[in-house]
């Protein structure tokens, strides 16, 4: 079969390690011809594709980022993008396409198997908001990039006597804060699932420094949003899936921090950071067990579907499925954190 792959939407760490493994197993015991479209569905929609094979890959498995590029280009909302890849894809003779990607990247694969196209997808987002899945490679690395952040920045809090608040990434859902701000000791976590009330985020920093905690962390999600009418936010640009471009949200929280209480705030923005670099050593057992488990899928002829995890092992799932809804925070766990780190 001759294969094409992409990889949509922000990079991630394992990328990589997931197109090594579908071109390892693809080549070696299937015989596949392996293509790779650049950029992401752009690559797909503008005919821009390379040859790839087992060489291609070589020392990837710990590299970050993706050798094929990526865009958050949307065919849909192109004039007849979606016909220009349905094109590109009969012109290079593609038997079948493996999205690689969120549920953006994902939800136009799921359109495209509509439209007949033989498309296997694979979950990446570093959030682990794709819902179907218990988990997606890079959010492990993320919250361990995030957690080494906060243990750092616990010296220097306490040295200066500061409230710091870190913002980590998080559009929708608040999972890398939570795991991050839980592992690294922090004193509140903001999230987008949960409106916050800077006064009340306020009253808790003053019992710690009144009980002579006089350092704290404050772990904010970029997607965290101040409830209805407490303080004004600043809403920025949106991409071609309708998203804003968020970040800068811990700023407006040291501030009102600051200004309400009288302790010094500084601001940590992590940003791309938790993307970079390498992918821990799950995130690439992952990575390549979902770049297997994905291959496989093309030879079952399991159009439509995305491979996932799922109590420990690999199944497949609708992508329709996948893309519905974001996988948001369980209340329970972040009640069960957030009371007590509000206590003081």
């Amino acid at each position: 079969m001759r294969i094409g792959m992409l990889t949509g939407g922000g990079d991630c760490p394992g990328l990589n390690a997931v197109m090594r493994a579908i071109t390892r197993k693809g080549v070696n015991t299937f015989g596949d011809e392996m293509v790779g479209f650049e950029d992401g569905w752009r690559g797909v929609m503008e005919g821009k594709l390379r040859p790839l094979d087992i060489e291609s890959f070589r020392g990837t498995l710990p590299r970050g980022g993706t050798v094929l590029g990526s865009s958050r280009t949307n065919p849909s909302k192109t004039d007849d993008g979606v016909d220009r890849c349905i094109a590109t894809l009969e012109r290079e003779g593609i038997d079948a396409l493996v999205a690689i990607g969120g549920d953006d990247t994902l939800g136009v694969g799921a359109m495209m198997a509509e439209r007949g196209v033989a498309v296997v997808g694979v979950p990446k987002t570093i959030d682990n908001d794709l819902s179907a899945t218990e988990l997606t490679f890079g959010f492990d690395t993320a919250v361990s990039i995030a957690t080494e952040a906060i243990d750092r920045l616990h010296t220097t809090a306490e040295s200066h006597h500061r409230v710091m608040v870190v913002e980590v990434m998080g559009r929708h859902a608040g999972h890398i804060a939570v795991w991050s701000g839980i592992a690294g000791g922090a004193t509140m976590i903001l999230i987008p699932e949960e409106p916050f009330d800077i006064e009340r985020v306020c009253d808790g920093l003053r019992r710690r420094h009144e009980a002579g905690n006089y350092a704290s962390i404050v772990v904010v999600a970029e997607g965290a949003v101040p409830v209805e009418g407490t303080i004004a936010v600043v809403s920025g640009e949106v991409d071609q899936f309708g998203h804003p471009r968020l970040g800068g949200i811990a700023n407006t929280v040291a501030a009102e921090i600051e200004a309400r209480t009288g302790f010094e705030s500084r601001v940590t923005i992590l940003g791309h950071v938790q993307r970079g670099g390498t992918p821990t050593a799950f995130d690439r057992v992952l990575a390549t067990r979902f770049g297997i488990a994905a291959i496989d899928a093309v030879h079952d002829g399991a159009w439509g579907q995305m491979v996932a995890l799922r109590c420990g092992e690999i199944v497949r799932v609708p992508m329709a499925e996948a893309v519905g809804t974001p996988k948001l925070v369980d209340p329970a766990l972040y009640h069960g954190v957030a009371e007590h780190f509000f206590a003081g």
